[in-house]
């Protein structure tokens, strides 16, 4: 692992107490109420996170086990209308977001240096490398803290 690498790994750790530390005391309303026009409320933020970051953790496993396997989109905009997606109750799924950060930066750290050029084939995104989903769901996590802070400054 290179130290580009290692530092997106580190961002990826940090992701789920870096969201709890931005909700941390926020009201029910504030979590769900939609402050800006076409973005999502704080709280399908959080769940999208979750989401999101599970079917990359099973991207990664299969591109890691299987020769070049087909990685299924989702319609994360969809997701985001069912009731999980809209709680204002964070509670278990930031405990899923530690399970599975935990989980998804050990398989990360422990993958060999052959395996970081493993691909598989997003119906969306063509060809995605290990390496690419390192790099991408560390943007990920930037691009929703930095939602989160926008939707935060629009309430005050």
């Amino acid at each position: 692992m290179n130290a580009e690498q290692q530092q997106y790994l580190e961002a990826l750790r940090a992701f789920p107490a870096m969201l709890r530390e931005m909700t941390a005391g926020l009201s029910a309303e504030t979590l769900t109420t939609q402050h800006l026009p076409d973005e999502w409320t704080i709280a399908q933020i959080v769940h999208h996170c979750a989401d999101s970051h599970m079917n990359s953790y099973i991207r990664l496993k299969l591109i890691l086990t299987e020769d070049q396997p087909p990685l299924k989109p989702y319609r994360e905009d969809v997701w985001g209308e069912f009731m999980d997606g809209k709680s204002a109750d964070l509670t278990h799924t930031f405990a899923l977001l530690d399970g599975l950060h935990h989980r998804w930066v050990t398989t990360f750290e422990n993958i060999s240096a052959d395996q970081w050029s493993r691909t598989g084939l997003h119906q969306a995104d063509g060809e995605v490398s290990v390496a690419d989903l390192l790099r991408l769901y560390h943007n990920h996590c930037h691009a929703h803290i930095n939602q989160i802070e926008r939707v935060l400054a629009a309430t005050m």
